[in-house]
């Protein structure tokens, strides 16, 4: 060791003996003494940071995170045209959630956990977890289901696989049900439990431990938060809108609840909702396709904003929306926020002022709800089924007492997943008691058809007729029986489709043996299995889908109120039992002892309001008014019936509220005034005159003589209405008055006749299509919400003179004609905007009506039109006490045979000095009689002739007799 020293020392000697180092001047050395020295200090520093004060450093550490912000501005506010407030922003607390951790088993667990507890606290405190995710809890069923379809549902799909493009889903991932999509989500964000709860080790089982609906929404809450998994600092939303109960419980909560806080928040409400929500439409969070599309407006929009899902809510985004602030924020590695700078203030948006009449609007939807039900009231027989015999024409359909009861049912007034529930009440209970046992012998029955009887099908009771129709459906509908691969033209399909002479068991077996059926979609390999093993497998698959069926159950209810295993006092009491009605205890003592029979029952509902015309869902449930301004264009109401609430479909949909929506058959969330089409009928009849006294080929002294048949186009003769009476010799304002088909036959032909007077529908047609242009009946009406292009027909120019052929127009389409009409001649492109104002209200824009295009006709033309339109109102009784003149139109179109015809009125008032048009429509309203009174009753309103309550109390009769 001593030599060992020895020999160093000699080294460093030598070292400062050599040349190199004689040669450093003073300089140098003193630069590499000073680098030394230096080295010295930093190594001195080091070891004090890290071992002399490293724990104490680490323990004060506060990490700086810098993330710049956005800050949402405020949504402006949308008002009537007299400033009455429609839609409005209120403060509001949310329960927010950020997750904070790194992805591993263990987070997801502590995760969900926190999750449930929040759930909890929110619940308890009567409030509820958001539940906008496009999936249901089927209590009937027992399954989760989709609330969305179509391309709307391929997009949450590819959102919750993960892809940019629809395209991309593979089959099983664009063909997934919603069990199998929750239970993905389930697998992915470990909402289950081990296999042996006691054994880590143990296999993670999915949804093991977990009720359906808490499921469902843990689901839900772990797919929001997950969208943000790229930018963990902005929170979720998880509740909205929750009550102080709610926020002290999470905020006394929050030092466990890691991620969990309470914010400030503003949400939508909307007044009068059910009145407005098909003009306002809704706000909702943004969706990919919205984001594409309003980024290249405004490039400030997130995937986290709320934007206008429909309406003018939609149309008016980007006026409503505003300009986002901003601020520089510092956050800490938790995300609590330490310091913020750089604070930008955010715009408040604009707010919109709309042409619509607030009182307006409230009572033509009132008056129309009213004659409606008054409608549905006259038209029930005491009876258990309507039977149209050969002569019954449309207007003279009833509606059977019974299909009163079945409806309870089958537009789910009733609650049937709360028969079976433990606090059913007794009358709940003996029904779903007698359901049980009829479905079980309808379903043994049916496996005796398939399997033993096989009896062909027009032997077959009626009943086991529509079973079997609807298990054929539901084949194809679940692909089993696959459309593409089916050979229509096949003698075995015809002998089971059309001829009806074969057995649905053996049409099934043969649609096996020529591959119509996919084996695979009932746990088949047809590649090993035999024909019978698969027709066994195939019958036991349908048994059990039937045992599910949520319409299927409907079915076997329909059957047990027309065999009276269900009563209609049953019915009466359920609906009691479940408030669904509110009734007197005097009334209800009645119904159960007896002394009021369940028809009265239910016709008191009717007349009461109790039960609405769509919640029926009979003819008719349904119907849209719309009122313009004839001198400038504004739409003044906009009324379609039925609605909704869009106070719940707002600030995050609500999932059960949406799904009621779609299952309500009376389709509240489509707008009838601007979405639902029918054919004209004989409304569409100015417009021929117009083309018939234009193009010359009648002047106001012609003359045409209606003999009940046109005879000029060969068989089938179209008739007049009123056949076989005749109307005799008119001229055209006669022809409208009268609205005589056979005078309006001929002005199509005519307008078809070439040169030569050859008869050529094609020429007519394209004539009828040049004056419709005219009067706005060949584009969309203008408003700035979405609505539906209109049908021009495009044949036969003979029955299309009538408003037959194969045209349909919406009513606010029909609106803007009528508008034009009643002003001689100006088209407007109707507007529901009056202007626009800033928050501080100053005025951004003023809207007006564009004009379209302007009739020039001659006065004299326009006289007789108007002469004759006047004239069809004169021959209305219920207008001769009416103080102001009012012209019109009335007209019926057919759908078809076996239901009642669509009524139609269009008018205007008053008569000399024009100032409002109105368009009524009711969808399967039997008489165009029934569209003229409700108008008749909107005019009332409208020119102060009597009060609301009192339209409203005076009930509908069937009217005069008008069948065009």
């Amino acid at each position: 060791m001593t030599d060992f020293l020895f020999r160093i020392y000699d080294h460093i000697a030598n070292f400062f003996r050599s040349d190199f180092f004689r040669k450093i001047n003073l300089r140098t050395l003193i630069m590499i003494a000073a680098v030394i020295m230096t080295g010295c200090v930093l190594i001195y520093r080091l070891f004090v940071l890290q071992i002399v004060n490293g724990e104490n450093y680490l323990d004060n550490f506060q990490l700086r995170i810098r993330r710049g912000v956005s800050i949402s501005s405020t949504r402006g506010n949308i008002y009537d045209r007299n400033g009455k407030l429609l839609a409005y922003n209120e403060l509001a607390y949310s329960v927010i959630m950020n997750d904070l951790g790194e992805s591993s088993s263990a987070h997801d667990k502590e995760l969900n956990s926190t999750i449930e507890e929040v759930i909890d606290l929110v619940e308890k405190n009567g409030d509820s977890i958001t539940s906008d995710f496009n999936v249901i809890y089927n209590k009937n069923t027992g399954h989760y289901e989709y609330t969305v379809s179509g391309t709307t549902l391929s997009r949450f799909l590819a959102d919750v696989y993960g892809y940019a493009n629809i395209s991309d889903l593979k089959d099983n991932e664009a063909k997934a049900s919603a069990d199998d999509l929750v239970w993905y989500l389930s697998k992915r964000f470990r909402i289950g439990q081990r296999k042996d709860p006691e054994d880590e080790s143990s296999a993670f089982v999915p949804e093991k431990g977990y009720d359906p609906e808490r499921l469902l929404q843990l689901v839900t809450v772990r797919y929001l938060i997950n969208l943000n998994s790229y930018q963990k600092y902005i929170p979720t939303t998880i509740a909205e809108d929750v009550s102080e109960k709610t926020m002290a419980a999470i905020l006394e909560n929050k030092n466990h609840l890691e991620g969990v806080d309470i914010s400030d928040d503003t949400v939508r409400r909307y007044n009068d909702s059910e009145y407005f929500s098909q003009i306002l439409g809704y706000t909702g969070k943004i969706s990919s396709e919205e984001l594409t599309r309003l980024q290249k407006e405004d490039d400030s929009y997130t995937n986290s904003d709320v934007v206008g899902k429909s309406g003018i809510e939609s149309a008016l985004e980007t006026e409503l929306q505003g300009t986002k602030g901003s601020e520089t924020v510092y956050v800490d590695n938790l995300g609590n926020e330490l310091e913020t700078s750089n604070y930008v203030a955010p715009v408040a948006g604009n707010d919109v002022y709309l042409t619509i009449d607030h009182d307006l609007q409230i009572a033509a939807q009132d008056i129309l709800e009213r004659k409606l039900a008054d409608i549905v009231y006259n038209r029930i027989i005491d009876a258990r089924t309507f039977e149209m015999g050969e002569n019954t024409k449309s207007s003279e359909i009833m509606l059977p007492i019974y299909d009163v009861y079945f409806q309870m049912f089958n537009n789910n007034i009733i609650d049937i997943a709360h028969l079976q529930e433990k606090d059913a009440k007794t009358t709940e209970k003996q029904v779903w008691s007698a359901f049980e046992a009829y479905r079980k012998a309808a379903l043994s029955g049916l496996k005796d058809e398939m399997l033993t009887t096989k009896q062909p099908y027009n032997v077959l009771s009626a009943e086991y007729k529509d079973y079997e129709s609807y298990i054929v459906q539901m084949l194809k509908n679940n692909d089993v029986l696959v459309r593409d691969r089916i050979d229509t033209e096949d003698e075995t399909y015809i002998s089971w489709t059309t001829d009806e002479v074969i057995s649905m068991s053996e049409f099934l077996n043969y649609a096996i043996s020529m591959d119509w059926v996919d084996a695979g979609k009932i746990g088949m390999d047809e590649k090993y299995a035999s024909s019978s093993e698969v027709f066994i497998a195939l019958s036991d698959y349908i048994l059990k889908e039937l045992e599910e069926n949520e319409d299927f159950t409907k079915h076997l209810f329909h059957y047990m109120i027309q065999s009276d295993t269900i009563s209609g006092a049953q019915v009466c009491e359920i609906l009691m039992e479940q408030g669904a009605v509110s009734v007197s205890d005097e009334e209800a003592g009645r119904l159960v002892s007896g002394e009021e029979s369940a028809m009265t029952f239910m016709m008191n509902r009717i007349k009461r309001m109790d039960l609405t015309p769509d919640q029926l869902n009979l003819y008719p449930c349904s119907g849209s008014i719309v009122i313009t301004d004839v001198n400038s264009g504004d739409v003044l109401a906009m009324v379609s019936y039925p609605s909704y609430d869009n106070n719940k479909m707002a600030n995050g949909v609500d999932a059960d509220y949406y799904s009621s929506l779609q299952k309500d058959l009376s389709k509240p969330l489509i707008n009838k005034a601007t979405y639902e089409e029918t054919a004209p009928g004989s409304t569409f009849k100015p417009v021929t005159a117009t083309a018939a006294l234009m193009e010359g080929v009648i002047d106001l002294s012609s003359i045409v003589k209606c003999e009940g048949v046109f005879t000029k186009i060969g068989k089938p003769e179209p008739k007049c209405w009123v056949y076989p009476n005749i109307h005799g010799n008119l001229n055209v304002s006669g022809a409208i008055t009268h609205s005589c088909n056979i005078f309006f036959y001929e002005m199509g032909y005519r307008l078809g006749l070439d040169d030569e007077d050859t008869y050529n529908s094609d020429r007519g047609i394209t004539k009828l299509r040049k004056y419709a242009d005219m009067y706005g009946l060949t584009e969309k009406s203008g408003i700035e919400i979405e609505e539906r292009a209109p049908q021009v027909s495009n044949q036969d120019s003979v029955r299309s003179a009538i408003g037959q052929g194969n045209a349909s127009y919406t009513t606010v389409g029909l609106a803007r004609y009528v508008t034009t009409l009643a002003n001689s001649g100006t088209c407007y492109n109707l507007t529901l905007l009056d202007k626009i104002q800033s928050s501080d209200k100053e005025n951004v824009r003023s809207n007006s009506a564009t004009v379209r295009n302007v009739v020039n006709m001659d006065p004299v033309f326009w006289d007789a039109i108007h002469s004759g339109m006047r004239g069809v109102v004169q021959n209305m009784s219920f207008f001769s006490d009416f103080p102001y003149e009012v012209a019109g139109k009335t007209g019926t179109a057919q759908e078809a045979e076996d239901k009642p015809n669509h009524a139609l009125f269009v008018c205007y008032a008053p008569y000399n000095n024009p100032k409002i048009a109105v368009a009524t429509r009711i969808a399967n309203g039997y008489t165009s009689s029934y569209a003229a009174q409700i108008t008749e009753a909107v005019l009332e309103y409208y020119f102060g002739v009597s009060t609301l309550d009192d339209i409203l109390n005076d009930s509908m009769d069937a009217g005069d007799r008008i069948s065009d």
